[in-house]
């Protein structure tokens, strides 16, 4: 027998007090995180704090299958949220419970949970998924590469889309565990330490941690068959480096240059301050494009990096990234020469230890490389515009900014900046005005003149001239050696969404 419930109107009253007042200030998070290059990338209404990715990988038939867990704090009265992603999703739950779910544009997810959430309350967000990363394609484009073995995740400005759904801007950056399930034979490198291997009925998992805020694109994870080198540093942290087994000619010099990077990390301890993360290293898989890029702690390098033999400037340059770029990350994409001037100016700063050239050499070389009316004059580092982002200006014109502000305020002024800034900004974002005020502040020198005339203006500065002599990098050697001409440098890789065009310059090597 039903019985009809009476509410007493005192009690419905009562009832619709309960209801929030602010129950109409529930509204979806905004598509995007408002970057000014890529208004579409990343998502408002929430904070990320953890990603927990379960991952299978058949690399014979590139079927990715996994669960994201990601753990996330409503930043709104939160009705509606976005998530960056590209594969097909079968399940979403929010807080334990089904949510409702679309696709959007070519690479957003639009997630309606059961119940709003409240400013500053949890979520919890379950993600099931599966399909081939390298048929999902951007304007015709993947950041997912096939390789003989398997399959590598490492792009910039994104890469997270092709294997696990997020909010995919550095602005949010997170933790991460990553597990992959992989056929025995087959080893999945990813970010951070390897916490853990098991193997089981023909598959072998792998658990990796990240356990320092990390951005999006700075996560990678590569599948295929590794000879793998491991070590500690004399401050024990682990070290790992991951060499594919079919690297051809150019594996000794792989090897020769990436096994210094604990050499090379020590000495950049000295100049940027103690290394920011739990553990180093990096890896090259057998891919076809050119690029290096410094995903977090482990590094990617293409093999094409040492067609020519050894590169440890290559190496130097992803190992800066790991302060400037990763612990210190952009708050903005145009704000990318925090990332790239920094990396570029620590090759000539090891230049300069090594007595190949010292950085004033370097800056006034790639200077007279160029004539007043070259193009390249006009692109501006502090703001290069998204077709430009990783123009050869953005580095090596970059990289002159900062020969000049280490000529205007002097070594100790200078280094002091270099070591101070990402302890500062430890795991954080900023931008370019940041640096700017950072850089005054130190120095106790009014600077916006110098840095307008290097990083905004779309012309030829005049030359950074040493306003002194005897300028050294730590551990450089003596003052007034004979320095041996500098060797031509190559200009950084543009990156656009064609793998294609991340290729070698004959006379060098870079990366991003």
């Amino acid at each position: 027998m039903h019985r009809r419930l009476i509410v007493p109107s005192a009690l419905a009253a009562s009832l619709l007090l309960a209801i929030p007042a602010s129950a109409a200030s529930f509204a979806p998070g905004a598509p995007g995180i408002g970057d000014s290059y890529y208004p579409a990338s990343g998502n408002g209404g929430y904070d990320v704090s953890h990603y927990d990715l379960r991952l299978k990988y058949q690399p014979a038939t590139d079927l990715l299958e996994g669960t994201a867990t990601i753990l996330a704090t409503a930043k709104q009265d939160l009705s509606r949220f976005n998530l960056d992603f590209g594969l097909k999703v079968s399940e979403i739950r929010v807080n334990g419970r089904p949510a409702k779910f679309a696709a959007s544009g070519d690479h957003e997810l639009e997630v309606t949970p059961a119940s709003p959430t409240a400013k500053g309350a949890p979520l919890s967000v379950v993600v099931r998924y599966a399909g081939k990363p390298s048929e999902f394609k951007i304007d015709g484009w993947s950041a997912w590469a096939r390789t003989p073995d398997g399959g590598v995740a490492a792009q910039e400005p994104d890469s997270a889309v092709w294997w696990f759904p997020s909010n995919d801007h550095p602005l949010d950056k997170a933790t991460f565990d990553v597990s992959v399930l992989v056929p025995d034979g087959h080893q999945a490198i990813s970010n951070g330490v390897l916490q853990s291997q098991s193997s089981r009925l023909g598959w072998t998992r792998f658990n990796w941690r990240s356990n320092k805020p990390q951005a999006t694109y700075l996560a990678t994870l590569a599948v295929g068959r590794f000879d793998i080198t491991t070590d500690r540093t004399a401050n024990g942290l682990p070290v790992l480096n991951a060499y594919s087994k079919d690297l051809g000619d150019n594996a000794g010099a792989a090897r020769a240059s990436i096994e210094r990077t604990t050499e090379v990390a020590e000495w950049l301890e000295s100049v940027f301050g103690p290394y920011p993360f739990n553990s180093l290293g990096g890896y090259v898989p057998n891919v076809t494009s050119g690029f290096a890029l410094e995903t977090q702690t482990r590094p990617f390098y293409s093999p094409r990096q040492f067609a020519n033999g050894a590169n440890v400037s290559v190496v130097v340059h992803e190992l800066a990234h790991q302060w400037y770029g990763d612990s210190v990350s952009v708050a903005d994409w145009k704000d990318i020469w925090i990332n790239e001037g920094f990396a570029r100016y620590s090759q000539w700063l090891w230049s300069e230890k090594e007595g190949e050239g010292t950085a004033q050499e370097l800056a006034d070389y790639v200077y007279a490389a160029r004539a007043a009316e070259d193009p390249f004059w006009t692109v501006k580092p502090g703001d290069p515009g998204a077709e430009n982002q990783f123009h050869g200006a953005v580095y090596d014109r970059g990289a002159l900014a900062l020969q000049a502000l280490r000529n205007e305020i002097g070594d100790e002024d200078f280094f002091a900046i270099l070591k101070g800034w990402p302890q500062e900004h430890a795991y954080g974002n900023a931008h370019v005005a940041d640096f700017v005020r950072y850089a005054e502040r130190v120095s106790g020198k009014p600077l916006a003149a110098l840095f307008d005339t290097w990083l905004y203006q779309p012309s030829k500065p005049a030359a950074p001239t040493a306003a002194s002599a005897g300028l050294s990098v730590p551990t450089a050697a003596p003052s007034g050696r004979s320095a041996a001409k500098p060797a031509k440098l190559a200009q950084p890789k543009s990156w656009k969404k064609i793998a294609e065009t991340n290729t070698i310059h004959d006379e060098g090597h870079t990366g991003h």
